[in-house]
């Protein structure tokens, strides 16, 4: 038979039913055992004969030798045996607190042997900041536990760290020396109106401090400007709130956490921080995660060796059910993978909800921060990329959820972390695998002039970087053409968000445009290219200002097709759609919606590009709900950038005729369209990159998927094709048209479209 709780000295210990239980036997009946979890009930003669003796006071030998008068010896071991495996006996230490015990037993860990731990187990306290040193000695002294001292032998077993900021900088050197060490630590912030203790770093294989500070610093972004003022590297200090029993509740539950640790309880809590609001006594646990790619515990290798190596495509089956959406998993599997990294503390993304003001029947989602602009050093820079928050839309909650989760992620992993492989050099100096930045990004030369007044005048989308200086050092990063084969060179500030090394964004800036998550690294490329083709139609559409064809929605027989437009109905909306298919046979649409019950007429619009031209009509009209105008006293009414607000309080179909359909051509059917369905995403990328070449274009891939995330992230280049933001030097944008002839010449630039996109 096997009992746990045994101190291990050799001396044999009393045995009794665990300390926890109160037992109570009813003759005839049962012997029950209660507790405050609980009652379990044992029948039978035998039992109620054994529990009489299993009081505490005999050990296991006087306990064999007590039954013998009402039981053979045999049926007394077998029994002891069976109470034992259900962890209902234990030893009992008559030394030791009989409440104390009882606690360890409801831990699984055994009063004795936890008892034992507390008397040979040395716990190292380091206090950092505010924390109050000798209320925490003593805090640990009461608790029994042994504190470290010069005596000892060895190294404490765990060492408990208070501090009143997870971020503040001298933790690194607490990090590091136990990481060299190989012991464990637990860290705590016993103060504040929110206290948090946790999690147990344990080297090598669990996270470290850096792993986690690299997430709490993402979560911090608006305190940037101040710590860029104040010329600080870590964090700044605010002021404590809270009294006396916050701090002592903070520090109880700190101390709780080390006795836990020390008496040999493990769980999977300990791998996470968890929060307490002491206002509402709500509790909240908030995983804490390796990062592989951490420089201090991990490979800082990892991202520069996925950037620098070709890109393959493999075979990507689609997923054929219903709203498959031709990827190669669905919204649930994905939303299940990925839930994880949605967290307030410790995730990539602050959270997920329902948009505010969403209209019935029209999903829309939001997720955290958007990365994809804004300077963090000013509050301005800060709006910039705060007006986006990441968003998602679909025909389902659940869609939309997804959607929203996918693009805060494909943000993140776009944005400049310092591990993105980079050489220095010039243009002239790198040759002819480096490609110049405005064959990518098309400013023409008249922009470039007039960039002053230009910027003073539009909104952060709009900005018109600097000339890019061919003879001027810059950093570049790998991109993989598809369509050569070979490896080719982009400014780095192009390729990813966010500053450099030095903390200052560089020139040429970077855009969102063909940056993708997907379910698959092929995925991703697929719908990276699809918003290159779809924002490179809009573009042409946009600034000529053509009309183009209806799409018959009618002629689409799409069930969540007509909820949505009752959905718009209902809001005193009209909804109709473009089809702004270009010279690559892509079909791309533009959904319009408009009130008709007011002279502001609040119009949003939509875009939506794929193969299968449901698929297009369906992120085209889902999109437009992301766009709608909020309600007139809506605080996001009053903070939208100034472009956004005149749109909505200015236009009209009256005053931008080319919103309106051609009525001399006739509505687009599905029929009007050739789509092949094929089975495999890798099919898609081979068809893509064949339409690339035949337009006399390059097809070039960057792999931004990081390894702490896990989600495929792609960003697709294809020079020369052109981003709906007021990107005007000669090219696509004034021949194309021509081309496909919508327009007899092309358009003057005066005559281009003076109202930017916006979105």
């Amino acid at each position: 038979m096997t009992m746990t709780g045994g101190t291990g000295t050799g001396t044999e210990l009393p045995v009794g039913f665990k300390r926890h239980l109160r037992v109570e036997a009813v003759d005839g009946d049962a012997v029950y055992l209660l507790s405050d979890q609980g009652t379990t009930a044992l029948q039978g003669h035998e039992v109620q004969e054994l529990a009489a003796l299993l009081d505490g006071t005999r050990t296991l030998t006087g306990v064999l030798a007590d039954a013998a008068a009402a039981m053979p010896p045999a049926t007394a071991a077998r029994m002891i045996a069976e109470l034992a495996r259900a962890e209902l006996i234990g030893y009992h230490d008559p030394a030791a607190d009989a409440c104390t015990e009882a606690y360890w037993e409801y831990a699984g860990v055994g009063g004795p042997s936890a008892s034992a731990s507390f008397r040979t187990t040395p716990v190292e306290l380091v206090v950092i900041g505010r924390v109050d040193p000798e209320a925490a000695r003593a805090e640990c002294l009461a608790a029994g536990l042994r504190l470290a001292g010069a005596d000892d032998e060895g190294p404490p077993a765990l060492s408990l760290v208070l501090c009143d900021d997870y971020l503040d900088l001298r933790l690194a050197e607490v990090d590091a020396r136990h990481r060299e060490s190989g012991r464990p630590w637990l860290i705590a912030k016993p103060s504040g109106v929110e206290t948090w203790v946790g999690p147990v770093f344990e080297s090598p294989q669990g996270a470290c401090w850096e792993c986690l500070a690299h997430r709490l610093r993402g979560h911090r972004a608006s305190r940037a400007p101040v710590l860029h003022a104040l010329g600080l590297a870590g964090t700044v200090q605010v002021p404590e709130a809270s009294f006396a029993t916050v701090r002592a509740i903070g520090l109880h539950t700190a101390v709780l956490e080390a006795a836990k640790w020390v008496a040999g309880m493990r769980y999977e809590g300990q791998q996470a921080i968890c929060t307490l609001d002491t206002r509402t006594l709500d509790t909240i646990r908030h995983p804490v995660s390796r990062r592989p790619q951490c420089p201090a515990c991990g490979d800082p290798g990892l991202v520069t060796e996925r950037v620098r190596g070709p890109f393959v495509p493999r075979s990507s089956p689609k997923l054929h059910t219903v709203g498959g959406n031709d990827r190669a998993q669905s919204a649930e599997t994905v939303l299940k993978r990925y839930r994880h990294l949605a967290d307030p503390v410790t995730g990539i993304v602050s959270g997920l909800r329902p948009a505010p003001g969403s209209p019935e029947g029209l999903n829309r989602y939001v997720a955290g921060r958007n990365m994809a602009l804004g300077d963090s050093r000013s509050l301005a820079g800060l709006r910039g990329g705060l007006r986006g928050q990441s968003g998602g839309k679909g025909t389902t909650p659940q869609e939309a959820e997804v959607g929203a989760l996918c693009e805060a992620l494909e943000r993140y992993c776009g944005t400049r972390q310092g591990d993105e492989p980079t050489v220095r050099d010039t243009l002239a100096g790198l040759g002819d695998t480096a490609l110049h930045p405005n064959s990518c990004q098309l400013f023409a030369d008249r922009q470039f002039r007039e960039r002053d007044g230009w910027n003073a005048a539009h909104s952060r989308f709009q900005q018109v970087p600097p000339p890019f200086d061919p003879k001027a050092p810059a950093d570049w990063t790998p991109v993989w053409s598809l369509t050569s084969g070979t490896q080719r060179l982009l400014p780095t500030s192009m390729l990813y968000f966010g500053p450099g090394p030095n903390g200052v964004p560089a020139a040429p800036w970077a855009d969102s445009n063909g940056n993708a998550a997907g379910s698959s690294p092929e995925d991703a490329v697929v719908q990276g290219f699809l918003e290159v083709v779809e924002r490179d139609a809009v573009a042409l559409w946009w600034y000529n200002r053509t009309r183009q064809p209806a799409v018959d929605l009618d002629a689409f027989d799409e069930p969540w097709l007509a909820r949505t437009r009752q959905a718009y109905a209902r809001l005193h909306r009209d909804i109709w759609v473009l089809d702004l298919t270009a010279d690559f046979g892509i079909p791309v649409m533009a959904a319009m919606s408009r009130r008709t019950d007011r002279s502001a007429e609040g119009i949003s619009f939509g875009f939506g590009a794929h193969f299968d031209p449901r698929l297009a009509l369906r992120r085209a009209v889902t999109e437009m709900a992301q766009l709608l105008p909020p309600d007139e006293n809506s605080p996001e009414l009053l903070t939208a950038d100034r472009d956004l607000s005149s749109w909505w309080h200015g236009a009209t179909v009256e005053n931008q005729p080319y919103l309106r359909a051609d009525p001399a051509e006739t509505p687009r059917t599905p029929d009007r369209y050739s789509f092949t369905a094929r089975e495999d995403l890798r099919e898609d990328i081979e068809l893509a990159e064949t339409l690339v070449r035949e337009h006399g274009m390059e097809m070039l891939v960057l792999d931004q998927t990081r390894p702490d995330v896990g989600l495929p992230v792609a960003k697709v280049i294809i020079p020369g094709m052109r981003h709906f933001w007021a990107r005007f030097a000669p090219g696509r944008l004034f021949d194309i048209p021509v081309k496909l002839g919508r327009l007899d010449h092309p358009v003057p630039y005066e005559q281009i479209n003076p109202v930017p996109l916006f979105v």
